[in-house]
């Protein structure tokens, strides 16, 4: 069995609640602002769990809210986030954090 590496956020914080954010850019320069959701340390490697963050409410509320799992390459002092090609790799770490964050999201698993 693989051992798990939990990372803590602190979720006391005061009155305005700020989440973690990251910016990624796609293959077109395009950039996306996404909520870092959880993120922890399985088989050596490190993963984190996103969710899309949206300006407009609207845009919120037509989105179909899927959690985005990206693994994280450090090399030399960056830190670089790929898609998860393994299929099963990305359906244990998908479910280690499904999991984790089902009693804060209602998440449906398809």
């Amino acid at each position: 069995m693989a051992e798990i590496k939990e990372f803590n956020a602190d979720f006391e914080q005061e009155d305005n609640f700020e989440p973690d954010l990251i910016s990624l850019t796609d293959d077109e320069g395009k950039e996306y602002q996404f909520e870092i959701l959880d993120q922890i340390e399985y088989n050596d490697e490190h993963y984190l769990a996103l969710m899309p963050k949206y300006d407009d409410p609207k845009e919120m509320l037509d989105s179909d809210g899927e959690l985005v799992v990206l693994k994280v390459i450090v090399e030399g002092d960056e830190e670089l986030f790929e898609e998860i090609e393994d299929d099963e790799e990305y359906e244990d770490v998908a479910g280690i954090f499904i999991d984790r964050l089902q009693d804060l999201f209602d998440i449906t698993e398809e």
